[in-house]
């Protein structure tokens, strides 16, 4: 899914605000499906989304069933994991397929991940063979992968090609994808061997060989590699989309850009949430969910306050003595924990960013501990 796709003849920066909400909520009281399926048509699918995820969860359910209501298949995308699990369970399954049937394979499945186990297959065996057959293999892979971020709309020509012949396919093929920055040259085994610019293509004279104005060096990803890795090769090269190709170096599916901002966003949240001892969870998520995720973290500090207070009872005879020294714990304590948080803090980001690693771990143990002393 791209970027350009997405704002395409929408309205982008939608004013949000709450009497906009109060309106729509009218709207699904009084079953108005036409004003709200208008509105949200004209809106950008991630504004629509916001909107939807200021509503309660009683008015999710009317607005998703209400008669007539038609949305753009993006909007489901752009909801957050735990909105878009709730919204999908109320869709019956030939929506959802009709949802999948419109969306690129990368966003498809996303939405496939979260629908119950005992409908996916039968949503599965409802789509054309050709896309049941590609979901089913993205499925197959880790949910962390490369295989789940890519999508299979991709733009591939031989290496024989020339630019004239390369223009006419991409004006005759219906199947290639709306838009697309650059195009993969491929062998006769079908394995990447270069990429062109599509701005490049029109620059250039037809009879020119697309091999000659190619670029060789490419950034290949398999298909089984680990998303965070994906990301920091796009971060690391300024990579505007790679190849994804499979054991046998075989061209599967492209990554574009913009899935991968979400990616380095998501773990982004995640370092963010781990030092601060929260689990991956949503602003939705209700109260027992919350509570467990936290559970682990607040039990193990219950546990190390408790040891505190035990090595401060040694030392109780010792304190009345000295009551000067009393003053001093909370100084202490709070000392401690600052510089326990600074450390914490820094060894997160450096693990995020790869630059801690087997060869400098060690000192910057050292370095941590004297700055701690």
């Amino acid at each position: 899914m791209t970027i350009v796709k997405k704002i395409k003849d929408k309205k982008v920066n939608f004013e949000f605000n709450k009497e906009f909400i109060k309106v729509v909520t009218d709207k699904i009281a009084t079953n108005d499906a036409e004003f709200i399926t208008n509105s949200f048509n004209a809106m950008h699918p991630a504004d629509a989304a916001d909107i939807i995820e200021h509503l309660s969860q009683n008015d999710r359910e009317n607005l998703i069933k209400l008669n007539s209501f038609k949305v753009d298949p993006e909007v489901f995308v752009e909801l957050n994991e735990s909105i878009q699990s709730e919204m999908i369970a109320y869709l019956s399954s030939e929506s959802i397929v009709n949802i999948l049937k419109n969306l690129e394979s990368d966003d498809a499945i996303k939405i496939l991940e979260n629908v119950d186990e005992k409908d996916k297959n039968t949503i599965l065996s409802s789509l054309p063979p050709k896309d049941r057959f590609a979901l089913l293999e993205s499925l197959s892979y880790p949910e962390d992968s490369a295989a789940r971020l890519m999508q299979r709309e991709f733009t591939a020509i031989p290496s024989n090609w020339s630019v004239g012949q390369t223009i006419d396919y991409l004006r005759e093929n219906k199947e290639l994808p709306e838009e697309f920055l650059e195009i993969f040259i491929v062998d006769q085994e079908f394995k990447p061997i270069g990429t062109v610019p599509s701005s490049r293509v029109l620059r250039t004279p037809r009879d020119t060989k697309m091999m000659s104005i190619m670029a060789e060096s490419q950034t290949l990803i398999p298909v089984d590699m680990d998303r965070e890795e994906v990301g920091n090769l796009f971060e690391n090269y300024n990579l505007s989309s790679a190849a994804v190709v499979d054991k046998s170096n075989k061209l599967v599916g492209m990554i574009a850009y913009d899935d991968v901002l979400t990616v380095l966003k998501e773990e982004a949240e995640e370092d963010v949430l781990r030092l601060a001892g929260v689990g991956d969870e949503e602003i939705t998520d209700g109260v027992i969910t919350k509570t467990k995720r936290r559970f682990n973290w607040l039990l193990l500090n219950l546990f190390t306050a408790f040891l505190a207070t035990y090595c401060i009872s040694l030392f109780g005879a010792t304190i009345e003595q000295m009551v000067v020294l009393a003053f001093l714990m909370p100084i202490v304590a709070s000392m401690g924990g600052n510089a326990g948080m600074q450390t914490l803090a820094v060894t997160v980001r450096s693990l995020a960013t790869q630059d801690l690693t087997k060869n400098n771990f060690t000192n910057n143990i050292i370095k941590e501990f004297n700055i701690g002393v």
